[in-house]
């Protein structure tokens, strides 16, 4: 969108929120860069300039506006949309691959050189992955240094800095402040904001920004309705679930507001903290963009009216898509209750214990490697599924079947598909939950089958699937209108 002049000065001039993430302004005669709906005066048209990335912008040598705060604006929702190279490195990039793993690293999980990558992305983003990792860390010390009392050597190399000085000279060099400054700057806001939540030792709060409208009904009734005790829980008014993390473990509690997400963190070890935070956005599908979603379903109009009375539904998603898959198959024809109770057994006999001193959480959801090793005949369901568990778990185990935010969709159906056990249904619904696809379409589901002859769509899959072709590339977003119609606990925010 940034090289259509036209439509971002508009965008700029009007403030308006939907655009942040898409593009940044960047302002020539001040040398600073904003998101379209920064609260200041419009510069001039002839000293504006757009680009695609907050690293570009920094690159370019450009500093964050200290109003608007645009480092921390939702993420494109681009790179959730797509499943090409480029949306492939940006989420592996989110969610921390190349502080740990270098861009070979990133290259080699993509099946390209390392010049292949840097000339995609430097071609579509304006910077290469060095400079969009570096970007990522520049956000995650200012949260660190805003949010928490760590001293300035921790948040350094908590954030991804290799030494105190690359962290200081890049916090000067993007927000203009120190980051002892940057800490007193919070503090006297945090000053004239007294009367919030207080903040609890060991964690970290913060806000986890999105496109509005928002609707948390389903979002958070169908993670909560389907929560696994020990590993996730409603409680307070947030959902709380325990994290495997790369350096350690955590535990997330997000309560759902009119302007943000409430998140707080608290990890063993803080160089978790972008992944956490990355995995969180994940989850609640955050850098989605409702207007459009919303506009492509309103074109039926069967669909329109479940939109407007309720828009902005995101698509409930999870921190780990192995957990997931392993949870699709124990949910397979049985009850949300069913499919919690078997959950609920493999996390006592395999899960990882972890503490919670806030909760009641027990346990992080066991790894594919710890279920490797299960008893087939101690699962209480029929011998056909267990056999679908048990090579799903041997698939994911040894690595033959690679799951994650980085999975090129349609190889990961085509692996699914070749399993025992798996057909439509369970495929897709791990693609829509787990990988992310938003085009991933459920027409055998008994919910959606249900909703759609209730207004009116054809009742059968193949007439469905045939209908539904005008909501591409929505479709995983219409399944969640069609399952609101239920009155169905995964369908209402708990009390």
């Amino acid at each position: 969108m940034y090289t259509d002049t036209d439509r971002c000065v508009r965008a700029v001039r009007s403030k308006d929120a939907r655009f942040d993430g898409w593009f940044f302004t960047a302002v020539r005669t001040t040398g600073i860069y904003c998101r379209p709906s920064c609260p200041a005066v419009p510069p001039k048209v002839e000293n504006m300039t757009f680009l695609p990335s907050a690293a570009a912008c920094q690159q370019a040598g450009y500093r964050a506006c200290k109003r608007c705060r645009p480092d921390t604006s939702p993420g494109s929702p681009e790179w959730n949309a797509r499943a090409d190279s480029v949306a492939r490195a940006m989420r592996l990039i989110r969610d921390g691959v190349v502080d740990r793993e270098g861009v070979p690293g990133l290259a080699a999980r993509l099946g390209y050189s390392s010049r292949q990558v840097e000339r995609q992305l430097n071609a579509e983003l304006g910077a290469g992955p060095l400079a969009l990792a570096r970007a990522q860390r520049a956000q995650t010390a200012r949260l660190l240094i805003e949010t928490s009392e760590l001293p300035m050597a921790d948040v350094a190399f908590a954030a991804g800095f290799s030494s105190i000085r690359t962290f200081n000279d890049t916090v000067r060099e993007v927000f203009a402040l120190s980051p002892s400054e940057l800490r007193t700057r919070a503090e006297r806001t945090a000053g004239r904001q007294a009367g919030g939540p207080p903040r609890i030792p060991g964690t970290i709060s913060l806000r986890l920004p999105y496109r509005s409208p928002l609707n948390p009904d389903n979002l958070f009734g169908h993670l909560a309705a389907t929560a696994v005790p020990g590993v996730e829980e409603w409680r307070d008014g947030a959902y709380r679930r325990t994290l495997r993390l790369p350096y350690g473990t955590g535990v997330v509690a997000l309560t759902p507001g009119p302007e943000h997400i409430g998140c707080r963190l608290a990890l063993t070890d803080l160089r978790d903290l972008t992944i956490a935070i990355s995995r969180c956005r994940w989850m609640l599908d955050l850098d989605a963009d409702p207007e459009a979603v919303d506009e492509q379903l309103r074109t039926d109009p069967l669909l329109a009216p479940l939109v407007d009375k309720a828009p902005g539904r995101r698509v409930p998603r999870t921190v780990d898509a192995a957990e997931f898959a392993v949870r699709a198959v124990l949910g397979q024809q049985v009850s949300t209750a069913s499919a919690r109770t078997h959950a609920a057994r493999l996390v006592t006999a395999y899960g990882e214990p972890v503490e919670d001193p806030h909760g009641g959480l027990t346990h992080l959801f066991p790894s594919p490697q710890a279920l490797a090793g299960l008893d087939p005949e101690a699962l209480s369901m029929p011998r056909t599924r267990r056999t679908t568990l048990t090579t799903l778990v041997g698939a994911l185990a040894d690595g033959s079947l690679p799951l994650g935010i980085d999975s090129d969709w349609e190889a990961a159906r085509a692996r699914l598909n070749a399993l025992p056990g798996f057909g439509p249904w369970t495929t897709e619904v791990i693609a829509m939950r787990a990988l992310g696809d938003p085009d991933a379409f459920l027409p055998s589901d008994l919910g959606v089958r249900r909703a759609a002859r209730g207004l009116g769509l054809p009742g059968t899959p193949a007439a469905l699937t045939a209908r539904a072709a005008g909501w591409r590339p929505w479709r995983a977003y219409a399944v969640q209108y069609l399952w609101a119609t239920e009155d169905h606990a995964v369908n209402h925010l708990p009390v």
